[in-house]
């Protein structure tokens, strides 16, 4: 008669030591534990880390970059623990999935997010085929969000701390990767909790700082990367309120961004002016009062739904969303208008709403994550 193991911590019905999980190494603190984790419970791990990116290259900057350095330490990781480690080369596709298409977007007046387009594109893609060719039977991420399987199938679902909730950046993930993935941090109620593991398995990277920036971007200065990657295409232009009269010039869109108030440098005004609109095509920048700020109805396309029944299968859906992933979501109604596309009412508008943002969907109640689509100008 056949041994009953019951089902392990990752889900499978099979001793830890005959299940295969690959871990997506950045070289943090996040997944080093979680490698460090499923490695002391008897799980057969395996380490990958990407190259994705140079910031000398990025930045024509000497010594700029710092991707040697995590690579390093999620090598340094493996070899504490003893499991093997790979580094594969994905610039070139990180550069064609990811950078051009934030570059495009940026001088098209959007505000990218592109950390989502690499999960999407490229860690929960590429990197997911990979482990399933080195015959895993799961892939383990350090991010912080919760899988659950529901009656339904696998959901997606916020993260026990709120302050550390990754979903925003995970809203694109489809629900045959979500079937392979595993986020063994998602409970934690700290980042507090996640470095004791780490100071628990003498991890040599316990105390080494959160990244802060979209890693190609260090120090936040967007324009600076845009100028390197599209050289000459910051062209200069006017500044106009919204009926079109200039007010001042500008020195390229890429450098203002919507809600934007500081350095337009036309100043002796009675009131504040904000940046309200980037026109690219006309090279303006659009000014006016912080009122024209905000925003109740929301176009959004490319959805990736994540719930039961289909998304254009009823008229509306009451839902919390989420723009900004510093935020907390707000009450809404979707209202599909394609099987990928939707209005979004907030029924308390916001303000500085931009295409190129994330608008993720959540359920009015509870933690459950229904996916989301990309915000664009809806013509």
């Amino acid at each position: 008669m056949a041994r009953d193991l019951g089902v392990n911590s990752l889900g499978f019905a099979k001793s830890p030591a005959e299940t295969r999980v690959v871990v997506a190494m950045s070289g943090g603190v996040d997944s080093s534990v979680v490698a460090a984790e499923l490695k002391t419970q008897g799980y057969d791990v395996i380490g990958v880390t990407l190259q994705l990116y140079d910031h000398g290259a990025a930045l024509a900057k000497a010594g700029a970059c710092c991707a040697g350095r995590d690579i390093h330490d999620a090598r340094r990781v493996a070899e504490e623990l003893d499991f093997p480690h790979y580094v594969l080369d994905y610039e070139n596709t990180f550069k064609e999935a990811v950078i051009d298409e934030f570059a495009d977007a940026y001088l098209a007046g959007a505000t990218p997010v592109p950390c989502i387009r690499c999960n999407e594109r490229v860690k929960f893609k590429d990197l997911l085929e990979t482990a399933r060719d080195l015959d895993a039977d799961c892939m383990a991420t350090g991010h912080y969000i919760q899988r659950a399987d529901g009656e339904h199938g696998a959901e997606l679902h916020m993260a026990a701390d709120s302050a550390r909730d990754q979903s925003y950046f995970l809203f694109s993930t489809k629900p045959d990767q979500l079937n392979f993935l595993r986020f063994p941090l998602g409970h934690l109620k700290s980042k507090g909790e996640t470095r004791a593991l780490a100071q628990k398995y003498g991890l040599a990277v316990a105390d080494k700082p959160d990244s802060q920036d979209i890693c190609f971007v260090p120090n936040g200065n967007y324009a600076a990367v845009i100028e390197k990657l599209r050289p000459g295409a910051a062209d200069p232009g006017d500044i106009v309120d919204q009926d079109g009269t200039i007010l001042g010039t500008h020195r390229g869109v890429i450098h203002y961004t919507i809600g934007q108030r500081r350095g337009l440098g036309i100043g002796g005004l009675v009131d504040p002016l904000y940046v309200v609109k980037l026109d690219p095509d006309k090279r303006h920048v659009v000014v006016g009062p912080k009122e024209a700020l905000s925003t109740k109805i929301v176009p959004v396309r490319e959805i990736n739904w994540l719930g039961d029944a289909p998304f254009d299968s009823q008229a509306e859906w009451h839902m919390r969303v989420r723009i900004r992933s510093t935020k907390e979501p707000t009450e809404a109604i979707l209202r599909p208008t394609g099987p990928t596309t939707a209005n979004v009412e907030l029924l308390t508008p916001e303000e500085g709403v931009s295409p190129g943002q994330a608008c993720v969907f959540y359920a009015s109640e509870g933690s459950r994550v229904y996916g989301g689509g990309w915000i664009w100008r809806g013509y």
